[in-house]
């Protein structure tokens, strides 16, 4: 699709509310700022839910660029939850293995899910301005989602029972009250300057050229990665393909790289040429950029919460930013809607803060790493980069010193009061607090279907029967029985949650693994559904 093309598929018109014609502000129980990727996941999350939601973008349009293009496998089961997964695998490029060269020679490459049986892929590569279109779409679609554009949030006033919003339009300013805000407005978020909030963490100064380039390639579907290589010595260099022919080219530039002058094509243009070794390519987008890995000291100011790149950034290796962002989004939705509905204190939501922190500095600290050893800052690091590259070449300890970006996976919530701790052993994939692993299933009327589409966002029981004892589910649970509601017919269920004869696991609405028992008994089962819900065990 041409760059005209997609300015007038993706451009929306600006409507005038009624809120802005109302005698005083009118309140509303959610407004997001913001109609990026998370602010997006979030509302048409929170509508799902039936929760009414305000979204406040200052543009008219989806954004140019590709800008994030790797969605991993745990982003991929969000969106399908949220009913964009299977467009997403149809327009993305899927993908999971990557290869790691220094200078011609490639050291070893990785395959980021090696067994089969789960409904998503490692990654899909999709430009991040489909990925926006879809959830415009589907947001559009739901009737508790309202998107207004050209609506630029100029002031702020806190209150404790939620905040003033002072927006601007083309027919003049407007005040809004809102019980909620949350701030989804990026890097540059002007909420978090409006209240004045810093970030904390560390600035990079490297440089690097990033660039869209479309082109009919030979080279396979999988992640490229380069120290030194012959085509831009002594740097490095990264190469992604993306839908439509298009190709993501990322080169190592140094600190002391002039910013402006790298993106003229007199400059990009012999770059990328050396790299392809033709000139058969017409340039999408291009773009030098810095990073840093930062965040907020907090997410929850009162009634306004933060998340994705308004509340932490890292840097691009290793796809940490927007699968993190709709992470944010996804832990940030379930309590929110609870809370809003009056189903749990608004206590509940210091744990999206708490284990949204927790996943922020895991991001940063593999984020930091990635960059330190990419572009090393002294002669120090570079001797122990350069040792680490030699021992690849002939062992596997070496392989696992390699840095080249950690690729993004999901947190595992160790430390939350929602979880229940074990009191059995339990061996599995699964892992008590991270997401559950998928499995294919038949349901009743011998339809093949996932164990993640079974969940969908309700909090569950997974029950595995013992002959015809049945322990009973907690109000408000879904329970799914093994061998009733579904069948497990490959196996891949009991072997993944290590499942017996009377086991139960409790599924948070985000699909994260509260409790697990072998034998529990109802008040078991209660204890661990309360406190998994916001509520005291």
């Amino acid at each position: 699709m041409s760059t005209n093309a997609r300015k007038s598929l993706y451009q929306f018109a600006y409507a005038r509310s009624p809120d802005q014609d109302a005698p005083s502000p009118v309140r509303r129980p959610v407004v997001v700022i913001g109609a990026g990727p998370v602010g997006l996941a979030l509302a048409l999350d929170l509508g799902q839910r039936g929760v009414p939601v305000v979204v406040l973008d200052d543009a008219d349009r989806i954004g140019e660029g590709s800008r994030g293009i790797c969605y991993a496998k745990r982003t991929l089961e969000i969106l399908n939850r949220l009913g964009i997964g299977a467009k997403c695998l149809e327009k993305g490029v899927t993908w999971k293995v990557g290869r790691v060269f220094q200078g011609e020679e490639a050291l070893y490459s990785f395959d980021l899910l090696p067994e089969g049986g789960h409904a998503m892929p490692a990654f899909v590569n999709l430009q991040q301005y489909y990925l926006e279109h879809y959830l415009v779409e589907a947001a559009l679609a739901n009737a508790n989602v309202e998107i207004r554009w050209r609506n630029k949030v100029i002031a702020i006033a806190p209150r404790n029972d939620g905040a003033r919003l002072t927006i601007e339009t083309p027919d003049g300013p407007y005040d809004l009250d809102a019980d909620w805000v949350c701030a989804c407005d990026g890097a540059r978020s002007p909420t978090r300057a409006m209240l004045g909030l810093e970030f904390m963490g560390e600035v990079f100064e490297e440089r690097f050229l990033i660039a869209d380039v479309k082109m009919t390639g030979a080279f396979p579907t999988e992640r490229w990665f380069w120290f030194d290589p012959p085509f831009h010595p002594g740097r490095s260099a990264l190469l992604h393909k993306q839908p439509d022919d298009v190709w993501r080219i990322d080169l190592g530039l140094g600190a002391e790289a002039d910013a402006a002058a790298e993106q003229r094509p007199e400059r990009v243009i012999p770059r990328i040429e050396a790299m392809l070794g033709h000139s058969d390519f017409a340039l999408e987008w291009v773009s030098v950029y810095t990073f840093q890995c930062r965040r907020l000291e907090r997410f929850l100011h009162g009634r306004v919460i933060f998340a994705g790149d308004s509340a932490h950034q890292v840097s691009p290796f290793g796809a940490r930013g927007a699968n993190s962002g709709i992470q944010d989004a996804e832990n940030l939705a379930w309590k929110l809607a609870r809370v809003v509905r009056g189903e749990a204190p608004p206590a509940l939501l210091d744990t999206y803060e708490r284990e949204r922190v927790a996943a922020a500095d895991e991001n940063i600290g593999h984020s930091t790493r990635s960059t330190d050893f990419i572009a090393p800052r002294s002669p120090q690091e570079t001797r122990l980069r350069d040792a680490a590259l030699a021992l690849a070449r002939t062992t596997a300890f070496g392989k696992r010193l390699v840095n080249s970006g950690r690729l993004s996976t999901p947190s595992v919530y160790a430390d939350t009061p929602l979880t229940t701790p074990d009191r059995d052993d339990w061996g599995g994939s699964a892992r008590l607090g991270g997401p559950l692993p998928d499995a294919p299933l038949v349901d009743r009327d011998g339809r093949a279907i996932w164990l993640l589409e079974a969940l969908g966002g309700a909090p569950t029981a997974i029950l595995a029967r013992a002959g015809a004892d049945l322990v009973e589910t907690p109000p408000g649970v879904a329970r799914l029985v093994i061998g009733e509601d579904v069948r497990d017919e490959a196996g891949l269920l009991a072997q993944r949650l290590d499942l017996t004869p009377g086991s139960a696991c409790l599924v948070r609405p985000d699909q994260h693994l509260a409790a697990r028992f072998r034998r529990p008994s109802a008040a078991d089962l209660a204890a661990a559904a309360a406190r998994m819900l916001g509520g005291t065990p």
